[in-house]
């Protein structure tokens, strides 16, 4: 087993865990608040969508470490995906979407810690990335690691505002 997938799996699976913690402990209207202004999605919608992207991310993860260029991920595409995942789950419930985030996030971090080393160093067009080579390591890393952590910092913001 590659150490570092080893390490990218742990932190996939520390974002996870540290998001259901502390939407556990948010209470339902909480859970029923919009994130922000600009992003009328629910709290319990977003929790439910990081888990729902897992497959997804790995998906894309997969097709980089195989050399495989990734051309039909668009900024709009996900605009769509993400405004249809929030009219499907509008009422989504936090033990769903705490079941889904740790079984999602469980099995995210198991195929990550599959990966080599040269799987993990291996760059192809990247289309959310203006078609950039990226290595699997940089979309492991700026995805299925970085979403848990940048939607609990958003919440956290709405549901802990700065004095």
């Amino acid at each position: 087993m590659s150490r570092r997938a080893e390490l990218l799996a742990d932190r996939i699976e520390e974002g996870a865990a540290a998001l259901a913690a502390f939407a556990e402990g948010l209470s339902e209207e909480q859970w029923r608040a919009p994130v922000s202004g600009s992003d009328t999605r629910t709290v319990g919608v977003v929790v439910h969508h990081v888990a729902s992207m897992y497959p997804v991310e790995l998906e894309v993860v997969r097709a980089v470490a195989g050399g495989h260029a990734v051309t039909d991920v668009t900024w709009e595409v996900v605009a769509q995906i993400n405004a249809q995942h929030a009219r499907d789950y509008a009422g989504v419930t936090k033990e769903d979407a705490l079941a889904l985030l740790r079984r999602n996030s469980h099995e995210a971090a198991e195929a990550v810690r599959a990966l080599t080393d040269d799987e993990l160093d291996t760059a192809a067009p990247f289309s959310l990335s203006f078609g950039a080579p990226m290595t699997a390591q940089f979309v492991i890393e700026d995805h299925p690691l970085r979403h848990a952590w940048h939607h609990q910092a958003r919440i956290r913001r709405k549901i802990l505002p700065s004095p």
